[in-house]
């Protein structure tokens, strides 16, 4: 049974998608919080996920906040000869900073960012499982605006050691776009430097032979009356 709306969200989402990319096989999505980093039972592999996008709410003082830095981790097992699998998984909490209470709080995210990070633990699961070319991960991208800078004290992920995305860097995504975006900015800008220095040029050019015709006139006419 399903513990929170969100809970049930992740497994519903997982098993439609599973169900597409591994119809043969049986998969189950398990939530254990007492998941730790590098510590797998044997033939199990690891997946972190560390670009989530959550909001959490303080279940003390009703406080709320958004986060982009909230830490999944994934424990993956494929029994091959039974065709089972099993994920488990940890969503890591962050404290409340306004009340200050101990209490750590779950965080709830919208649909459409839960179906892409199952996205990355299928791409993960195809190639550490199966052995498969699994795709090319997405890099998520929160869909509200964080709510200021990450806070390492208050975050469960952080306390425990685990080093993941801060603001000022950029994702590679990022970079390849911003790249892509000068190279291609780079040449017109050359071109429209051109084109100006051209019709500087020109106006200087117009500018001359109209003072030197002028300058031959008047000294046409003071010749003329001498």
């Amino acid at each position: 049974m399903c513990t929170s709306l969100t809970t049930c969200e992740w497994k519903k989402v997982f098993y439609e998608k599973m169900e597409v990319a591994k119809p043969a096989d049986s998969w189950e999505l398990i939530i254990d919080p007492s998941l730790k980093p590098n510590e797998l039972a044997p033939g199990w592999k690891q997946y972190l996920e560390q670009h989530a996008s959550g909001r959490f709410h303080c279940s003390w003082c009703w406080h709320t906040w958004q986060s982009t830095h909230v830490v999944i981790l994934f424990h993956m097992h494929l029994d091959h000869s039974r065709r089972m699998g099993s994920v488990r998984m940890r969503v890591f909490k962050q404290l409340c900073y306004e009340c200050g209470t101990a209490r750590l709080d779950d965080s709830s995210m919208l649909e459409e960012n839960i179906e892409g990070l199952v996205d990355n633990l299928i791409t993960s699961l195809r190639d550490q499982c199966y052995g498969e070319d699994g795709g090319q991960y997405r890099i998520h991208v929160a869909s509200r605006p964080d709510s200021g800078p990450h806070r390492a004290e208050f975050c469960e992920a952080c306390q425990e050691g685990i080093a993941h995305w801060k603001p000022s860097e950029k994702l590679p995504e990022e970079e390849a776009t911003t790249d892509t975006f000068s190279e291609a900015s780079r040449p017109r800008a050359q071109a429209g430097s051109g084109y100006n220095f051209l019709s500087l040029r020109w106006c200087l050019f117009w500018a001359s032979l109209c003072l030197l015709l002028g300058y031959l006139q008047f000294s046409f006419r003071s010749s003329a009356f001498l």
